[in-house]
Parts: structure tokens; C-alpha cells; sequence
């Protein structure tokens, strides 16, 4: 099975940033965390992180017919990427929406996502388990 990880803006900063709500790990400690859990060896995983919304959307099209999955943590591109969102459907690569904190307990403005609604599923709050979390759905629901 081929999987897409996608991480958005600012991600690259994890293990900088906001570490009360994000943790202290990096971003490639989590990818490596991903890449060698016991669930996921099996995996064609593809890690991607870009601050660009161009650039993320290029990366779907261009793998939109060698991906078997996607999960996605848009960053703040949840709340306002129409293009992003338009882009999940056109690829129609399976997708589940992450995000490591609870972004219900958050601002206002992080409790919507315009993601969503085109998404298998959205996991909130689980930190980097959220995507091992989404590798365990997509195996027992074959979602």
C-alpha cells in the first residue's frame, strides 16, 4: 500500500514551536517514528512538508494515481484552503485530515475546517499517534 504524508505550513517547526501545544519533537523525528513503527513497515510511505500552498497541491497531482492514501495535516490551510480542498477531490486519493493538537479546544477560527468535509475522517488531538491512528482505520475499516 502506498501512502501519502503530507504536512503544511509551519510544521517544519515543530519541536520549535509552541512545544506547550506541538511537543518537542521535529517533524523528521516524528516522519522516522512513522517510517519505522511496527504498523507501517510494509508501507510505501512518501513524506512531504511544504509551506506552500502550490506546492502541496503539485505534490497531490503529481501522485494522484500512484497513492493509495493520503493523510494530510494542512496546518492553517485547513480554514481557509478551498483550492487544497478542490484539489483532495480532483486527486480522489483516500484522504484523512490530521492535526496533533485538539483544534476544537483552540481559537475559534481552528475549529473550522474546510478540509473536512471531502476527507474519509478528521483526527484531532492525538499528536503524532493521530497518524498511526489513520494507518489502523484505513487497515481495519479499509476505508
Amino acid at each position: 500500500m502506498r501512502i501519502l504524508i503530507i504536512n503544511g505550513p509551519n510544521l517544519n517547526l515543530l519541536g520549535e514551536r509552541e512545544t506547550n501545544i506541538y511537543g518537542s519533537e521535529t517533524l523528521d523525528q516524528i516522519n522516522n517514528w512513522i517510517l519505522n513503527h511496527e504498523l507501517c513497515k510494509d508501507f510505501d510511505i512518501k513524506f512531504f512538508q511544504s509551506n506552500s500552498e502550490g506546492k502541496i497541491i503539485d505534490f497531490l497531482h503529481s501522485n494522484r494515481k500512484n497513492s493509495d492514501y493520503c493523510l494530510i495535516n494542512p496546518g492553517a490551510l485547513t480554514h481557509y484552503s478551498y483550492s487544497l480542498r478542490d484539489a483532495i477531490v480532483a486527486c480522489q486519493i483516500p484522504t484523512i485530515e490530521i492535526h496533533l493538537s485538539d483544534i476544537h479546544k483552540r481559537e475559534n477560527f481552528r475549529k473550522i475546517s474546510v478540509i473536512k468535509s471531502v476527507c474519509l475522517e478528521q483526527i484531532y488531538g492525538r499528536g503524532k499517534e493521530g497518524y498511526i491512528i489513520a494507518i489502523k482505520r484505513i487497515l481495519e475499516e479499509k476505508l
